[in-house]
């Protein structure tokens, strides 16, 4: 079967029709979906019809799979999969991270060894809204002023889940587990600027919402720090925005793009699998 590879925007991204991840063995489907991520940082796969399993065994092509750390939100059977939904069970709790990424982030970069990438399978969309923002990290990093890079250069944050934004907003706050759940939750340090393992291109490294501080900076000067970073990445030359599609594949970059969901309205579903890659440690 021919895969047609478009790019989606100057920024990043491209779409691939014609592949089917049911065909979760096919090399060359691979292959193309793997030399397409590391060129783009953000892979849409269109009109995919798959099961937990035939997603769990493609996602697996790219390396061992993480278990998320909210075990409440992992699907039952399925524990490598994150159900990112609103849908609420019998008494009214949530069966799944209904509005977790609000703020810009890097998928499990708490972790000592980050999310290589992430694949989010679309199942219900809203009729509007809910919307993912991605940026190309990489990009960014090329165009930092040089004063800025040189601030950068050589810093370490680190990253708790829980801690800034997420402690307000994330969603994963809100569920039950018990205190060895919780314990086993990791803390990271990492840098501000690091190497892609495959591409060897430097990219910002910055999760705004698990970052607690920058290390070797008093908390007004990391705060301001990241403050800059943040501005220039998020500049739209940087940016693009995805309108899902039902049954939209997205297979995103976690080394060197970052993402935000956008709101969107809570009467209307949204309903989707996710599958996450485990990586290498950053340097």
């Amino acid at each position: 079967m021919k895969l047609d590879v478009t790019p989606l925007s100057d920024a990043l991204g491209a779409q691939i029709v014609g592949a089917d991840l049911a065909r979760w063995q096919d090399d060359e489907q691979y292959e193309a979906v793997h030399r397409a991520l590391l060129e783009f940082g953000v892979v849409v796969l269109r009109d995919q019809i798959i099961t937990p399993a035939q997603q769990i065994a493609f996602s697996r092509r790219f390396g061992a799979l993480e278990l998320h750390s909210i075990v409440p939100c992992r699907m039952p059977g399925y524990p490598e999969i994150l159900l990112v939904s609103n849908r609420r069970d019998s008494s009214g709790a949530y069966t799944g991270l209904p509005d977790a990424g609000r703020e810009w982030h890097s998928d499990s970069n708490f972790h000592a060894k980050p999310s290589l990438g992430s694949l989010l399978y679309a199942l219900e969309i809203p009729h509007e809204g809910g919307d993912t923002l991605f940026a190309n990290m990489t990009a960014a990093c090329a165009a930092l002023d040089p004063a800025l890079k040189a601030r950068a250069a050589g810093r370490n944050a680190r990253y708790v889940y829980g801690s800034r934004s997420a402690e307000n907003t994330d969603s994963a706050l809100k569920f039950t587990m018990t205190k060895s759940q919780w314990s086993e939750i990791p803390q990271a340090v990492h840098p501000l600027l690091r190497t892609h393992p495959e591409t060897g291109r430097k990219s910002i490294y910055l999760s705004l919402t698990t970052i607690e501080r920058v290390e070797g900076l008093s908390a007004a000067q990391g705060d301001d720090l990241v403050a800059a970073l943040s501005e220039h990445f998020t500049q739209p030359a940087f940016v693009y925005r995805h309108r899902w599609r039902l049954h939209d594949v997205v297979f995103w970059d976690n080394r060197c793009i970052n993402h935000k969901a956008m709101p969107f309205d809570e009467r209307h579903a949204r309903h989707m699998h996710r599958t996450t890659i485990a990586g290498d440690r950053p340097y």
